[in-house]
């Protein structure tokens, strides 16, 4: 069976050290950062490339977009970068 929640293969899989939830956690990277290294690190192994590097691109942009302004950003349906201070 393939692992999708715990280490899935298009992260790097749960044995790499190289996995991208332990390259965000070791350098503290946060939110918007950790996401963009994700998009980075799992382009073309999860869906279409360039949509993952869009992804990156669009969360490396907005460094100072607090959770709760992405959040309410995508329940919203908009892709567009709002800059907020993060609480």
């Amino acid at each position: 069976m393939v692992e999708e929640v715990d280490g899935p293969s298009h992260y790097g899989g749960k044995e790499n050290p190289y996995e991208a939830i332990k390259i965000i956690e070791a350098w503290n990277l946060g939110f918007n950062l950790g996401n963009a290294v994700k998009y980075i690190l799992r382009a073309g192994r999860k869906g279409n490339r360039v949509t993952d590097l869009k992804k990156s691109i669009w969360f490396s942009s907005c460094p100072c977009i607090s959770r709760r302004a992405l959040a309410s950003r995508l329940l919203r349906g908009s892709s567009q970068c709002v800059h907020e201070v993060q609480s």
